[in-house]
């Protein structure tokens, strides 16, 4: 039907696999942000009563709307760790497709929901059903976009990608508004429907497009990985850089098996597997520990709750704030690649702490007044967070991960994303019921701390090459140095220097080992010069 990869090389192509990524984050985005205005929408409640806020029993029916909105971070759990088991084994662009085909189907069984017809448990086994295609995709998306983008535009794009989680919010929360006042069943099913969209265009296209060259290789595939590495150079598989990138690439796997098993990942040796699994994993923790999906999920029921505003007026200030986040998340691919991954973190943690103080000393006074204050505070909040920390800890955990292991680490980061995602939304109600503005408190302190963790093991990743970054790591095991430390003082490589610079430390690393041998041999004499040492003595009694 198309040409092969729709008959584009070079920047166009790199461009149609950011489109495609693009397009599964939009999805992402949209079904994160697409329960927000369902869950406290007058007819969804009317059909799913359990769901519906009662004065007389407000922390019963706050656990159900978080449990109903949570347990889709479990699906999408469950699809991170699925794709930890058998990513390397089907390769990105067939988790992919199959995590997009699993959306379409429980998209299909949540809006086939039937009042009396246990609906409630259906929606809910539709939503889960969602989540595993949405965590496959999550898990396996960025590792794809960074595995065939150039260094010096690969945060550019993962964050273009991420940034798109903001644009599908916006999305799906006035898709929500506009339906807000049918007095039907379209009200909420549509909106959950019209994610199908975004999931047959991300199939379509990652039907024509090229798998990742670095999984090509872990596979033993050479010739199609040289010749999709000239596609996206824009060259032939004879051009020289391009075979130099080929064998850099192949050189950091060189002594990796044909099969790669979960014991890696808690290595502790040259690659540093287990830190940079670790490093990548709390990224993706401290992004849901900030607070976002607290704020993302329950802006209105947080301006109704918390604020005490009416229905009408809660679901438009929710709108703006998303619009907000939105155009602040559009900075985030500009600054990446100007200012870096370790500035962004830190003053990302520093701003939205800053916010939630603001917010939870607003409300402590508990006046009309005073919740303009808080107001603010949620929209500065989101605001830095679309600029920062929105985008980061999902290009992050792909870069610093080794090439053997990309697949197994970015999905064991993304479940800790979904893990901490599911007990944040499942407890933002309750908490805003029980101990109101303390919940704010709350996540100011966690922001606070992240400070420190960053500053001391966030190593910057800007304009290097992913084996670059394998030998910056094996570099600060062999010479017992600090990440951080020789990220920032490293020169820049090319390919050729990166081959060299492999070789070097192996030699030094061997080199190292044959020392201690050889003083473990001249400590430990053999059998034989012992038994020579205990006849001399023999005839040697004097001695």
């Amino acid at each position: 039907m198309f040409q092969k990869n729709f008959g584009l090389k070079g920047d166009s192509l790199i461009n149609a696999i950011l489109a495609a990524s693009t397009c599964g984050f939009l999805l992402f985005g949209y079904d994160q942000g697409v329960m927000s205005g369902i869950i406290s929408n007058a007819v969804f409640n009317d059909d799913f009563p359990a769901t519906k806020m009662a004065d007389s029993d407000d922390v019963y029916h706050s656990t159900i709307q978080g449990t109903v909105t949570a347990v889709y971070e479990v699906g999408c759990l469950f699809g991170a760790l699925l794709a930890l088991f058998i990513g390397d084994m089907l390769g990105r662009r067939k988790i992919m497709a199959l995590g997009a085909v699993i959306m379409i189907i429980g998209t299909i069984i949540m809006v086939t929901s039937i009042p009396g017809h246990v609906p409630l448990a259906q929606f809910i086994v539709g939503r889960v059903i969602c989540g595993i295609g949405n965590g496959m995709n999550t898990s396996t998306i960025p590792s794809w976009q960074s595995e065939t983008s150039k260094s010096h535009n690969r945060g550019a794009h993962v964050c273009f990608e991420a940034s798109m989680i903001a644009i599908g919010t916006v999305i799906a929360y006035w898709i929500d508004f506009g339906l807000d006042f049918v007095d039907t069943s379209v009200a909420w099913r549509f909106p959950i429907a019209f994610q199908c969209i975004f999931a047959v265009i991300l199939l379509v296209l990652i039907s024509n497009l090229p798998e990742s060259p670095r999984w090509l290789l872990t596979q033993h595939r050479e010739e199609e990985a040289l010749q999709i590495m000239a596609d996206l150079n824009g060259t032939e598989i004879t051009d020289p850089e391009t075979i130099a990138q080929k064998e850099a690439v192949y050189e950091s796997i060189r002594k990796s098996t044909q099969k790669v098993t979960n014991r890696e990942l808690l290595d502790r040796g040259r690659s540093k597997n287990l830190r940079r699994t670790l490093i990548g994993a709390s990224s993706q923790a401290f992004q849901q520990l900030g607070g976002c999906n607290a704020v993302i999920y329950y802006a209105p029921v947080l301006y109704q709750n918390s604020l005490g505003m009416d229905r009408l007026m809660a679901m438009i200030l929710s709108g703006v704030t998303i619009i907000v986040y939105a155009l602040f998340a559009c900075f985030s691919f500009y600054l990446v690649e100007k200012v870096g991954r370790r500035p962004l973190f830190l003053w990302g943690a520093v701003g939205q702490c800053v916010a939630m103080v603001i917010t939870f000393a607003c409300l402590i006074p508990d006046t009309k007044e005073s919740s303009k204050g808080a107001t603010f505070g949620i929209f500065l909040f989101l605001a830095v967070f679309g600029a920062t920390w929105l985008s980061l800890p999902w290009l992050y955990p792909a870069e610093l991960s080794p090439l053997k292991i990309r697949t197994k680490a970015n999905a064991i980061s993304t479940s800790s994303n979904w893990l901490f995602n599911f007990l944040i939304v499942q407890v933002t109600p309750v908490m805003v019921a029980s101990i109101h503005w303390g919940t704010y408190l709350f996540f100011a302190i966690l922001n606070g701390l992240f400070i420190p963790i960053v500053y001391f093991y966030y190593p910057e990743t800007k304009g290097r090459s992913l084996e670059e970054l394998d030998v910056i790591f094996a570099k600060s095991h062999v010479e017992n140095m600090a990440a951080v430390q020789l990220a920032k003082d490293e020169p820049f490589m090319e390919h050729h220097e990166i081959l060299e610079a492999i070789r070097e430390l192996e030699l030094k690393e061997n080199a190292e080992k044959g020392d201690f041998e050889r003083g473990t041999e001249l400590m430990e004499p053999s059998d034989e010069n012992t038994a020579q040492g205990s006849l001399s003595e023999k005839e040697n009694p004097s001695n």
